[in-house]
Protein backbone atom coordinates (compact mmCIF):
# COMPACT_ATOMS: atom_id res chain seq x y z
CA UNK A 1 0.00 0.00 0.00
CA UNK A 2 2.98 2.24 0.94
CA UNK A 3 3.82 2.17 -2.51
CA UNK A 4 0.51 2.96 -3.95
CA UNK A 5 0.83 6.07 -1.99
CA UNK A 6 4.00 6.84 -2.48
CA UNK A 7 3.26 10.00 -4.00
CA UNK A 8 1.52 11.19 -1.23
CA UNK A 9 4.09 10.81 1.51
CA UNK A 10 6.84 12.57 -0.89
CA UNK A 11 4.16 15.48 -0.83
CA UNK A 12 3.60 15.21 2.97
CA UNK A 13 7.27 15.21 3.35
CA UNK A 14 7.71 18.10 0.98
CA UNK A 15 5.58 20.15 2.94
CA UNK A 16 6.86 19.55 6.04
CA UNK A 17 3.72 17.66 7.88
CA UNK A 18 4.38 17.38 11.53
CA UNK A 19 3.74 14.04 13.89
CA UNK A 20 3.82 12.44 10.59
CA UNK A 21 3.00 8.84 10.97
CA UNK A 22 2.08 5.85 8.50
CA UNK A 23 1.21 2.53 9.42
CA UNK A 24 -0.52 0.33 7.31
CA UNK A 25 -3.07 -3.14 8.86
CA UNK A 26 -4.81 -5.59 7.09
CA UNK A 27 -4.43 -3.84 3.75
CA UNK A 28 -5.36 -0.01 4.33
CA UNK A 29 -2.91 2.40 4.90
CA UNK A 30 -3.27 5.13 7.91
CA UNK A 31 -1.76 8.01 7.61
CA UNK A 32 -1.37 10.98 10.32
CA UNK A 33 0.06 14.20 10.47
CA UNK A 34 -0.47 17.99 11.38
CA UNK A 35 -0.34 20.20 8.03
CA UNK A 36 0.71 24.57 8.46
CA UNK A 37 -2.19 25.39 6.77
CA UNK A 38 -5.92 24.22 4.97
CA UNK A 39 -4.32 24.54 1.75
CA UNK A 40 -1.83 22.03 2.11
CA UNK A 41 -4.18 19.60 3.55
CA UNK A 42 -5.75 20.03 0.63
CA UNK A 43 -2.88 19.71 -1.11
CA UNK A 44 -2.52 16.07 0.38
CA UNK A 45 -5.92 15.66 0.06
CA UNK A 46 -6.37 16.13 -3.74
CA UNK A 47 -3.10 13.87 -4.20
CA UNK A 48 -5.02 11.06 -2.25
CA UNK A 49 -8.02 11.34 -4.67
CA UNK A 50 -5.45 11.50 -7.63
CA UNK A 51 -4.02 8.17 -6.73
CA UNK A 52 -7.00 6.18 -5.04
CA UNK A 53 -9.82 7.61 -6.33
CA UNK A 54 -12.93 10.17 -5.27
CA UNK A 55 -13.27 7.96 -2.43
CA UNK A 56 -10.45 5.32 -1.83
CA UNK A 57 -10.91 2.66 0.50
CA UNK A 58 -7.25 1.74 0.87
CA UNK A 59 -6.45 4.77 2.90
CA UNK A 60 -7.37 6.25 5.99
CA UNK A 61 -5.89 10.12 6.64
CA UNK A 62 -6.72 12.14 9.50
CA UNK A 63 -4.71 15.61 8.79
CA UNK A 64 -4.84 18.18 11.26
CA UNK A 65 -4.25 22.06 10.59
CA UNK A 66 -1.77 23.67 12.78
CA UNK A 67 -3.02 26.95 12.07
CA UNK A 68 -6.80 27.77 11.01
CA UNK A 69 -6.77 31.24 10.67
CA UNK A 70 -5.18 31.68 7.31
CA UNK A 71 -6.31 29.28 4.26
CA UNK A 72 -2.55 29.54 3.32
CA UNK A 73 0.67 32.03 3.78
CA UNK A 74 2.77 32.86 0.25
CA UNK A 75 5.94 34.41 -0.87
CA UNK A 76 5.18 36.49 -4.03
CA UNK A 77 6.88 35.07 -6.74
CA UNK A 78 8.46 37.06 -10.29
CA UNK A 79 5.54 37.72 -12.82
CA UNK A 80 2.91 37.10 -10.17
CA UNK A 81 -0.05 39.52 -8.98
CA UNK A 82 -3.35 39.37 -7.02
CA UNK A 83 -5.27 37.97 -9.60
CA UNK A 84 -2.85 34.93 -10.44
CA UNK A 85 -2.46 34.45 -6.94
CA UNK A 86 -6.23 34.47 -6.04
CA UNK A 87 -6.84 31.79 -8.80
CA UNK A 88 -3.96 29.64 -7.29
CA UNK A 89 -5.51 29.52 -4.43
CA UNK A 90 -9.45 30.42 -4.69
CA UNK A 91 -9.82 29.04 -8.21
CA UNK A 92 -10.83 32.64 -9.60
CA UNK A 93 -8.92 35.99 -10.13
CA UNK A 94 -11.63 37.58 -9.17
CA UNK A 95 -11.17 37.30 -5.18
CA UNK A 96 -7.98 38.98 -5.31
CA UNK A 97 -9.72 41.93 -3.14
CA UNK A 98 -9.78 39.08 -0.23
CA UNK A 99 -6.25 38.54 -0.06
CA UNK A 100 -5.42 42.65 -0.70
CA UNK A 101 -7.35 43.39 2.41
CA UNK A 102 -6.07 40.31 4.46
CA UNK A 103 -2.17 42.16 3.59
CA UNK A 104 -3.14 45.87 3.88
CA UNK A 105 -0.87 46.36 6.55
CA UNK A 106 2.23 45.61 3.59
CA UNK A 107 0.40 46.66 0.48
CA UNK A 108 -1.30 49.93 -0.29
CA UNK A 109 -2.52 49.10 -3.75
CA UNK A 110 -3.48 45.89 -4.99
CA UNK A 111 -1.93 46.21 -8.36
CA UNK A 112 1.52 46.93 -6.99
CA UNK A 113 3.09 43.92 -5.10
CA UNK A 114 7.09 42.84 -4.67
CA UNK A 115 8.52 39.67 -4.96
CA UNK A 116 9.46 38.36 -1.54
CA UNK A 117 7.06 39.78 -0.05
CA UNK A 118 5.00 37.52 2.41
CA UNK A 119 1.40 37.14 1.82
CA UNK A 120 -1.38 36.06 3.87
CA UNK A 121 -4.06 34.09 2.01
CA UNK A 122 -7.47 34.97 4.50
CA UNK A 123 -10.22 32.06 5.03
CA UNK A 124 -12.99 32.69 2.90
Amino acid sequence: MKAKYQSVLNLGEELAIKNGDVKEENGVLHVTGTAKTQYEKNLIWDEIKAVGGENPSDIVADISIEDTSVFANHTVKSGETLGKIAKQYYGKSSKYNAIFEANTNILKNPDVIQVGQELVIPNL
